[in-house]
């Protein structure tokens, strides 16, 4: 057993159970053993790759969004750019390449940082060298007035809780430690405490598990409540859906772990793995208008994309590539936008200030 399965269980010999939710914060965020604290997992040599991480193109789109939101909010003198979970600060490096041809945005803009890991702090400072960034630990320390976010593959990696329909009623799923097999366990809690959470459906058959996330919506409404005060929007790239009037639902749940490309137990090794669930973009969408802001979206992320121009950037460089470089373009490519790979599960969602009708990339 590792350390943090340790201290996990030392929690559970106390407490009897804890929620998923609860879980999640602790195999990602411990201070000393949670796992984006301690390593660098993008690429190759870690655990998954991100859109950025596959190309360039991707990181350039986005800079050019936020020029064009920028210009549509008016182009305030001072904006600030925020980056939620920039992981190795490949998108920024990108984004801020894209954006070099606009001085006035490149002027006007400071650039914050949301970032909780000081290994991917260091990476970022080193590929932002000279951008003038500034860390945050949280969104509440971001500084006040006009903000544009950005957020790839952050949202997913939020907290969720989970409720399992049992045939005496709903319960919370939590994590339990089975003194017998000597390992975590799901189990259906005590209780359903539901505060903070919509209603939850009753045509769920016994055994449907359903998912929240506080966290996102929170998230979300903080933002929205900013824009709507201050001005600004914020773009997020995640996997997830927005389920449509009579769609069929999915009552497995969605946690999953990915540990070395592949898919392991989330219960396993603590710590060791990417623990991720997909978002619910209608449930962000709600909260955002709730707390007087616009959503938009979401949109397949190679609709998104290829609305913005992504064809068109993959043709310039490859016009001077060699043969080889022009094939990695090409499967870039492919790989971002086709609907078989991450064209379709990640959609692009977005919030803005209500005077914002219309963004660039969305309908």
């Amino acid at each position: 057993m590792n350390a943090l399965g340790a201290h996990l269980r030392d929690i559970l010999a106390r407490e009897g159970e804890i929620t998923v939710a609860r879980y999640m914060a602790e195999a990602l965020g411990h201070p000393e053993h949670g796992y984006y604290i301690r390593r660098d997992p993008l690429g190759e040599a870690g655990d998954f790759t991100t859109a950025p991480e596959i190309s360039q193109m991707f990181g350039e789109l986005l800079g050019l969004w936020c020029v064009e939101t920028w210009e549509r909010m008016g182009a305030p003198a001072r904006v600030v750019l925020a980056e939620l979970g920039p992981g190795r600060g490949t998108l920024m490096a990108d984004a801020l390449r894209a954006a070099r041809g606009r001085l006035a945005f490149r002027e006007a803009l400071a650039l914050h940082l949301v970032e909780t890991s000081p290994a991917l702090r260091a990476e970022q400072a080193r590929r932002l060298a000279g951008a003038r960034a500034q860390w945050h630990e949280d969104i509440a320390q971001l500084p006040p007035g006009p903000t544009i976010v950005l957020a790839n593959e952050f949202l997913d990696a939020l907290p969720v809780r989970q409720f399992v329909r049992a045939p005496a009623g709903w319960r919370e799923r939590v994590v339990v430690w089975n003194e017998d097999a000597r390992h975590l366990e799901f189990s259906a809690g005590r209780s359903a405490t539901t505060e903070n959470i919509p209603s939850l459906p009753r045509e769920a058959p016994d055994g449907a598990i359903v998912e929240f996330a506080p966290a996102a919506s929170a998230l979300v409404a903080t933002l929205a409540r900013r824009f709507a005060a201050e001005g600004g929007a914020a773009l997020f790239v995640d996997y997830g859906y927005a389920l449509s009037p009579g769609e069929a639902r999915n009552w497995s749940g969605s946690l999953q772990a990915v540990r070395r490309h592949a898919f392991v137990d989330p219960l396993s090794d603590p710590g060791e793995c990417d623990l991720t669930a997909h978002v619910d973009f209608a449930a962000l969408g709600e909260a955002a208008q709730i707390a007087g802001c616009r959503a938009h979206g979401p949109v397949t992320q190679g609709a998104f994309l290829s609305a913005l121009g992504i064809a068109a950037r993959a043709e310039t460089l490859a016009a001077t590539a060699e043969p080889q470089a022009r094939a990695v373009i090409a499967a870039a490519l492919h790989r971002l936008t086709a609907v078989r790979e991450m064209g379709a599960l990640f959609k692009a969602f977005a919030v803005s200030d209500p005077r914002l009708q219309s963004l660039a990339g969305f309908p």
